[in-house]
């Protein structure tokens, strides 16, 4: 008979403890989809005494992942430590370097460091597999690298952190401000102490990242990719969505333009009619357009432990069936370097906030400084108090034609010389989806 596959698994958080129970709840189910036995033989984590849900007793333990990686008898290296650097990248490296194939969770390892483990996985003839690190157990990893292999895409596209949909929804549904949506979040687990990584936008970057390179056969470049946050959305702005057709969503977005490859993370609005903006809460969705299929949506839970554990599990099912699949999909060497679009050539419509000073010759100095710059406006709102007077400041919502934001920089940089600002300006792309 053939012998099971060994697995040594370094971190027993939630996603490896839901990996341990489902791989001893489901023994004979796993042997038969990947013809031989799954088994954990070796384990790392911090704390040996905590309650896991599971007996792990069997098991030989390793304090330090990079020796369970490095002298564990094991045929498949997990990764669920986290991190971009330190022991998980050591373990990694540890693994590559004994010819074993490592399946991990880990989206920053490979945003920062997937070209160079994928050059040493060839070296070593072995392979990194990946699907649990974008959008938790969505297939998107498979399906972009093997599922569309005979497919030109040409975009990219979703809601790739559920922190950040689960607060705009709520912001959007209930009414309630930023900061106490925030706490929410933080209160029922779907946000860190310090949620910067997340409402920052650099979770859904790193992710996008990882995409792009699936999606265009070329290198990974997280430096590359535009970043904007949520922190300045504010009920006012997903009010005036709502008015305009529109729901406001954490956008990340890859795309090839004339000048390169575009990578984007930033609030978008998008039409309300969309499938995309239709995902609410904590979900997470990934659009694709290529030339054979068109578009495609695939939408799921982008984390939790069963959700990631389903994931990795499926990689390691890959693994146990004898699949051989080059990391990012194509041979490193293959590869493509990655040229940079130009972010502010990006063309469509925007939706702009203003805090004016409600005095003669503000938005007639507005208006002027949008035609300077060859800026067509669709429509101008100002949202003026009851019993306002001359002199107190105001809201006041333009929404642009399809233009450039290099343009709308500049007529907004204008703006604020002249005076007539209270605050920073506010912008807002429109994304038709079309």
């Amino acid at each position: 008979m053939t012998r099971p596959l060994r697995l040594g698994i370094a971190g027993l958080g939630t996603v490896g403890a839901s990996l341990a129970r489902l791989i001893a709840d489901r023994t004979d189910i796993y042997a038969m989809r990947a013809g031989r036995a799954i088994e954990i033989s070796a384990v790392s984590a911090r704390d040996r005494t905590k309650d896991r849900g599971v007996d792990l007793g069997s098991f030989v333990w390793f304090d330090d992942p990079v020796e369970l990686a490095a002298k564990a008898e094991i045929d498949v290296f997990v990764e669920l430590v986290g991190g971009a650097e330190g022991p998980a990248l050591d373990a990694v490296k540890a693994a590559l370097n004994r010819g074993l194939p490592v399946v991990t969770a880990n989206k920053a390892l490979l945003a920062y460091h997937g070209v160079s483990l994928a050059k040493l996985a060839q070296r070593k003839n072995t392979t990194i597999l990946f699907e649990a690190a974008v959008a938790g157990g969505i297939p998107i990893i498979k399906t972009l690298r093997e599922a569309l292999r005979g497919n030109v895409v040409s975009r990219v596209y979703g809601i790739l952190n559920g922190t950040c949909n689960y607060m705009l929804t709520r912001m959007e549904k209930e009414g309630i401000a930023f900061d106490d949506c925030l706490k929410d979040a933080q209160r029922l687990g779907y946000a860190e102490a310090d949620p910067t990584f997340d409402i920052g936008g650099f979770d859904a970057a790193h992710k996008l990242a990882i995409l792009t390179s699936l999606a265009f056969g070329c290198e990974i470049d997280l430096e590359s990719v535009f970043i904007e946050g949520i922190s300045a959305i504010s009920n006012d702005d997903i009010a005036a969505a709502a008015e305009l057709g529109y729901r406001i969503k954490l956008l990340a977005v890859a795309q090839r333009t004339d000048s390169g490859i575009e990578q984007r993370v930033h609030p978008a609005m998008i039409p309300i009619a969309s499938a995309l903006a239709q995902i609410d809460g904590v979900t997470n969705a990934v659009a694709v357009d290529s030339d054979l299929l068109g578009s495609m949506l695939l939408a799921g839970p982008g984390a939790g432990g069963k959700a990631t554990a389903s994931a990795v599990l499926a990689d390691i099912l890959d693994i146990a069936a004898g699949a051989s699949i080059p990391t990012l999909g194509v041979a490193p060497a293959s590869l493509q370097p990655y040229k940079r679009a130009r972010m502010r050539a990006h063309e469509g419509g925007y939706y702009i906030r203003l805090t004016v000073f409600d005095r003669v010759g503000a938005f007639a100095s507005i208006a002027r400084r949008m035609a300077e710059s060859s800026i067509s406006l669709d429509s101008i709102v100002q949202r003026r108090r009851t019993g306002q007077t001359d002199g107190e400041t105001t809201p006041v919502v333009l929404i642009t034609h399809e233009t450039t934001e290099a343009a709308v920089r500049k007529a907004l940089d204008a703006v604020s010389r002249d005076g007539h600002l209270a605050s920073e300006p506010r912008m807002i792309r429109i994304e038709t989806l079309d």
